[in-house]
C-alpha cells in the first residue's frame, strides 16, 4: 500500500521556536498542596501520569519563584504572550533570537551537497536533513533574549558563509535573515505567535524560509511543524515539535514530507522522524528515517514506499559531539557563535555579541544581566517615544519591507527581503582590512542599535 502524503500547508520556520518559551499529559489536581494550581497540566516525558504531582516539584524553579511567576502569568492563560510580559533572566540563555537564527548554519555543508547533487530527489534528502539538524539545538529549554529593534547578528568563518540577521520590527516582533556562500542563498522572515496554556506554551511559526541552490536556480520552500514547550513553571521543561515538515521544490514540484512523531507514554516515539521524498506526480522515491537529536538516514523505495531490493539504509547526517554537562546545553558551534571566532572584522555595533545583558549572563552574573536588560528595554521604550515625537519611522538597514503578505495557517506575515547593502558594506570593509584592528574582548565595544545614538531619548 502506497504511503499517505500528509496534507501540506504553508507556514513558517524554526527561529520562531526560539522566541517562545509536547503530546501526552494529565490534569494535575494538586501541585505542592496549592488549590490555585488546579487544572495545570504537568507532563513527564519519561513516564506516565501518576507521578504528575511529584514531577511538578522538579525543574529549575524554586517554590517561591514558582508561586511568584504563576501569580504574574495566570491572567495570560489562553493569550499570545510573544511580547506581553517581562521574564526573569534566570530562564534565559546568553543568546538573542536574531543570533539563534544563525544556529541553523552549523550543518550548512548539507546545502552545499544539495547544490552539487545531480539527482533531484537526493537533493531534497540533503536539504531536508539540513533543516532537521537544527532541532537538536532547539531542544534547549532556555529562552533567548528578545532582540532590540535594529539589533543585528553577523556570522562568518564557517563554510564560506556570510550571514546577517536584523530585528526589523518590534511590534509585532519580526526578524529577517540572509545567508550566502558559493552554493546557496538562504532567506527568512520570521515572526512568532504563541498561546499560553498555563504550564505550557504552543509556538506557531509564522514565517517564510527559502533556499535557492545556485547551480540550477532551484528554490526550496519550508513549512515546519509547530512547537510545544511543556512544564514551563512546574516540572522539568521540555520541548516537542509533533507534526509535519514539508520541504517543496517550487521549481519542479518535487517535495519531501516528514512526520515528527509526538512523544508518547514513557517517552516512546520522542525524537523520531519518518517520511518520504516524492516526485512531482506524488510518487514516493526515497524514504527517510531517523531521530532529530541523533541522525537521519535514507533509502530508495518503490511506489509502495517499501525499500528497493539491493539497496541499504544510508546515513546522511549525524549530530556533532557536544560538550558534557554544559550549563545551557550548548553545542560547540553555539559557543563559537558567542565568540569573535565567527565574527567578521569591524563588527557592527548593533551585533548581539555586544549586548551587556547577554554578556553578563554568559559570565554568570544574573544580577547585572537583569539590570542591563531592564536598562536596554527602558532605552528602547524611550527611543520609541522620541521617534513618535519626531513623526519618524524605523527603517531597517539591511532588509526592505515588501508589499507582499505571505499567508500561513496561523496568520499573515509581512515579508522583508535582503537589499544587498550588507554585501556592499562587507566588501568595503574587506578592501580596507589591513587597517582594521582585531577586537580583544566584547567589553571594549559598546552595543549600539539605536536610531538616535547621539540624543538622549
Amino acid at each position: 500500500m502506497a504511503p499517505n502524503d500528509p496534507k501540506q500547508s504553508s507556514g513558517g520556520f524554526f527561529s520562531s521556536i526560539a522566541s517562545g518559551l509536547s503530546n501526552i499529559g494529565s490534569a494535575m489536581s494538586r501541585s505542592v498542596g496549592l488549590v490555585s494550581y488546579e487544572g495545570l497540566e504537568v507532563i513527564n516525558p519519561e513516564g506516565g501520569t501518576e507521578d504528575a504531582e511529584e514531577e511538578a516539584k522538579r525543574g529549575r524553579w524554586q517554590q517561591e519563584e514558582r508561586d511568584s511567576f504563576w501569580r504574574m502569568m495566570q491572567k495570560y492563560v489562553g493569550s499570545d504572550i510573544t511580547s506581553m510580559v517581562t521574564l526573569p533572566v534566570m530562564i534565559f540563555e546568553p543568546m538573542t533570537m536574531v543570533q539563534k537564527m544563525a544556529e541553523l548554519m552549523e550543518y550548512s555543508h548539507l546545502l552545499d551537497l544539495a547544490d552539487e547533487c545531480d539527482d533531484p530527489h537526493m537533493r531534497l534528502v540533503y536539504a531536508a536533513s539540513f533543516f532537521i539538524s537544527v532541532y537538536y539545538a532547539f531542544q534547549r529549554t532556555w529562552k533567548p533574549f528578545n532582540p532590540i529593534l535594529g539589533e543585528t547578528y553577523e556570522l562568518t568563518n564557517h563554510g564560506g558563509i556570510t550571514f546577517i540577521s536584523e530585528q526589523v520590527s518590534h511590534h509585532p516582533p519580526i526578524s529577517a535573515g540572509h545567508a550566502e556562500n558559493e552554493h546557496f542563498t538562504y532567506d527568512i522572515t520570521s515572526k512568532v505567535k504563541t498561546k499560553f496554556l498555563g504550564n505550557s506554551i504552543e509556538i506557531y511559526p509564522l514565517g517564510r524560509s527559502r533556499v535557492t541552490l545556485k547551480r540550477d536556480g532551484v528554490v526550496l520552500d519550508l513549512v515546519p511543524p509547530l512547537t510545544k514547550v511543556s512544564n514551563l513553571i512546574f516540572g522539568r521543561t521540555w520541548i516537542d515539535s509533533p507534526g509535519e515538515m514539508v520541504l517543496t521544490n517550487i521549481t519542479t514540484g518535487d517535495k519531501v514530507v516528514l512526520y515528527f512523531q509526538p512523544c508518547g507514554w514513557f517517552g516512546t516515539g520522542r525524537y523520531e522522524v519518518d517520511g518520504y521524498v516524492y516526485n512531482a506526480d506524488e510518487e514516493p522515491k526515497i524514504l527517510m528515517t531517523g531521530k532529530w537529536n541523533e541522525a537521519m538516514s535514507y533509502q530508495p523505495c518503490d511506489l509502495e514506499g517499501e525499500p528497493r531490493a539491493g539497496t541499504e539504509l544510508q546515513e546522511v547526517w549525524r549530530v556533532a559531539e557536544a560538550p558534557k554537562n554544559d550549563k545551557h546545553q550548548y553545542t560547540y558551534f553555539a559557543h563559537k557563535m558567542n565568540s569573535f571566532d565567527t565574527a567578521p572584522k569591524k563588527l557592527l555595533p548593533s551585533d548581539s555579541r555586544l549586548r551587556p545583558d547577554r554578556y553578563a549572563l554568559e559570565k554568570g552574573d544574573l544580577s547585572k544581566s537583569g539590570a542591563e536588560k531592564s536598562s536596554l528595554e527602558e532605552r528602547q521604550r524611550a527611543e520609541k517615544k522620541l521617534r513618535e515625537a519626531k513623526g519618524e519611522q524605523f527603517t531597517p538597514k539591511w532588509f526592505d519591507q515588501t508589499n507582499e503578505v505571505h499567508p500561513t495557517p496561523w496568520g499573515e506575515l509581512e515579508l522583508y527581503q535582503y537589499n544587498g547593502k550588507y554585501t556592499e558594506h562587507r566588501a568595503a570593509i574587506d578592501a580596507s582590512s589591513d587597517t582594521v584592528e582585531e577586537v580583544a574582548d566584547i567589553e571594549s565595544l559598546e552595543f549600539n542599535p539605536w536610531q538616535y545614538p547621539n540624543e538622549s531619548p
